[in-house]
């Protein structure tokens, strides 16, 4: 058999495709490596953040990424008025009391769907309060829309008009750690877990071993489909010496 049939045979459209799988198990595995750059760097900025003492609102607003700081709240959060969040804690329905202090948004605590009463007024401040900055999200077009101060979805823009914040909506929200009514037991300020999940070196290591084995596996059909063809040469050679002789 001449070198062109051989070529001729070819496995193009098996070329094609591992080629296709190849380039998106690499494109994978790359993208999980930076998502692995990003989460040890979100750690390493968290276990830093845990260590440094809290600063004022005045100096948290002027950090370029104040995520995880912490800062002193010097609001009269008690005498301010809030929205209530739909959420759940700890497995448990309820929401969770947003207020405002100098343009941020303040998550002042969850309180279970049990309790149907809200903290009173109160003559004084609770003063000196921390809090933690996190950056939320923005919802999604399929989030439900508020009723009246009540919720569904964290929506930043929304609830800061509710409040009468005026300004650039922050993609912060301070989380209360302590509590504005040290009276009112049914208030359970928290901050979102820092504890993050880093599987992406895993997930990394599966996409580039998927990868080599689609390597090898075309490499060993490439070399079954043409080992054969390369077999009849010597034969072929032989019969052509026969029919001569």
């Amino acid at each position: 058999m001449s070198t062109e049939a051989m070529r001729g045979r070819f496995p193009w459209g098996l070329t094609i495709v591992c080629a296709i799988a190849l380039a998106l198990l690499v494109g994978l595995g790359t993208w999980q490596v930076q998502r692995l750059q990003w989460k040890q760097g979100l750690i390493a900025r968290s276990e830093a953040a845990a260590t440094q003492p809290p600063v004022s609102l005045e100096t948290l607003a002027q950090l370029r990424d104040p995520e995880f700081r912490k800062a002193v709240l010097t609001c009269d959060l008690q005498n301010q008025p809030f929205v209530e969040l739909q959420s759940i804690h700890d497995g448990q329905a309820g929401v969770r009391l947003i207020s405002a202090c100098e343009s941020w948004l303040i998550d002042l605590g969850f309180v279970a769907d049990t309790v149907s009463a809200r903290p009173e007024r109160q003559p004084a401040a609770i003063p000196g309060i921390v809090a933690e900055a996190r950056k939320v999200e923005a919802p999604n077009g399929f989030a439900p829309l508020p009723e009246g101060n009540r919720f569904y979805a964290r929506d930043t823009a929304a609830m800061s008009r509710a409040l009468g914040i005026d300004g650039p909506v922050r993609p912060y929200v301070l989380f209360a750690t302590g509590s504005a009514w040290p009276q009112w037991a049914e208030l359970q300020p928290s901050a979102p877990p820092a504890a993050f999940s880093n599987n992406h070196l895993g997930y990394a290591l599966t996409w580039f071993g998927l990868a080599l084995a689609v390597i090898g596996f075309y490499i060993a059909l490439l070399r079954r489909r043409l080992r054969p063809q390369a077999a009849l040469l010597p034969e072929q050679g032989d019969r052509a010496k026969e029919t001569f002789h």
